[in-house]
């Protein structure tokens, strides 16, 4: 009995041996065999490819494309009219050597970019703080001050921009009345840029918004516990609030840097199109339009658009190195 029992154990114990289909299959190889999907999983990834074939469509049709277009006619000359002729580098040697508007077109950009931008992000910072109390009405009061980005870039907000600034216009009027003779702000090279700036530190609404919903988000524990270690207000927006926004004027600044650089409609149209006076608000983008649309000089404008899309890229990479050294995030030790 005692013997039949240890041979029954022993054949129990016994290894089973894998089947050749199991040793050639994922087990032999150390992994698990992968799974099939179910035929209604490979429906719905299909169901999914099928809505985002238009996105993929535009992506290739409307991006993509004319992006390799412009690259190859950036290296030609072309007036759409004829064949384009390729001419290498010619483009981008003429604008740099042979073209002072060209160069007079940057340093209006860069004055725009780097006056506007810190100003309207100025002034949003302090709307913000402003509309981040407890009051009643206070959604009116933020929906109204939102409501010029909306408008702001149009057609109709710069015509009447013009007419505001014009030598006979509302400010000249407002000015009078306290006895300033005010000039003629659109038709003078020393103020025309200017009245664009204004316009641009006139659409703050968008970053309000953003600093807005920032300040929402700070733990009022820790102002609480700031005033309770004899912190001032402004103390406590430069030592609490400013480092916890930091993320958010980071954003901001990218984001409205890409925007100033794209300006155009306000240039086109307080200046009839023509960037005067005395090219004083011709636009990158202005220019860019004169030579493509006005001149048919298409090689030409590819170029500028393609260096166009470098000084962005270097103003963004900039800005992502800088802020290593400013940005504060809460999840940093």
């Amino acid at each position: 009995m005692l013997k039949a029992e240890t041979t029954a154990a022993a054949g129990s114990a016994a290894p089973v041996r894998p089947s050749g289909a199991a040793l050639s299959g994922g087990a032999a190889h150390g992994r698990a065999p992968k799974p099939r999907r179910s035929p209604r999983r490979r429906g719905e990834a299909r169901a999914g490819y099928l809505f985002l074939l238009p996105w993929f469509i535009g992506l290739v049709g409307l991006v993509l494309g004319p992006m390799l277009v412009s690259a190859y006619l950036s290296f030609t000359e072309y007036d759409l009219f004829h064949d384009p002729v390729w001419v290498g580098l010619d483009n981008y040697r003429t604008m740099f050597t042979d073209d002072p508007r060209y160069l007079q077109s940057l340093r209006v950009t860069f004055t725009y970019v780097v006056s506007s931008v810190p100003l309207r992000l100025a002034v949003a910072l302090g709307l913000a703080l402003l509309m981040n109390r407890t009051v009643r009405g206070m959604s009116f009061y933020r929906a109204v001050l939102y409501l010029p980005s909306l408008l702001g870039g149009s057609v109709a907000i710069a015509v009447l921009w013009r007419q505001l600034f014009g030598g006979e216009g509302a400010v000249n009027q407002i000015l009078a009345l306290v006895g300033i003779d005010g000039p003629s702000w659109i038709s003078s090279p020393d103020t025309s840029l200017l009245t664009i700036i204004v316009l641009a530190v006139w659409q703050f609404g968008s970053p309000m918004v953003i600093f807005l919903a920032g300040l929402r988000q700070i733990p009022q524990e820790v102002l609480e516990a700031a005033t309770v270690d004899g912190a001032g207000a402004v103390r406590r927006f430069f030592s609490v609030v400013l480092p916890l926004l930091t993320p958010l004027v980071f954003f901001n600044v990218i984001m409205q840097t890409i925007v100033a650089f794209q300006a155009f409609t306000p240039s086109f149209i307080i200046s009839n199109g023509t960037g005067g006076p005395v090219d004083s608000t011709l636009f990158y983008t202005l220019y860019l339009y004169i030579k493509g649309f006005g001149e048919f000089e298409m090689g030409y404008a590819s170029a500028m658009a393609w260096v166009l899309v470098a000084i962005i890229a270097v103003f963004t990479a900039v800005n992502f190195l800088g802020a290593r050294r400013w940005v504060f995030y809460g999840d940093e030790s």
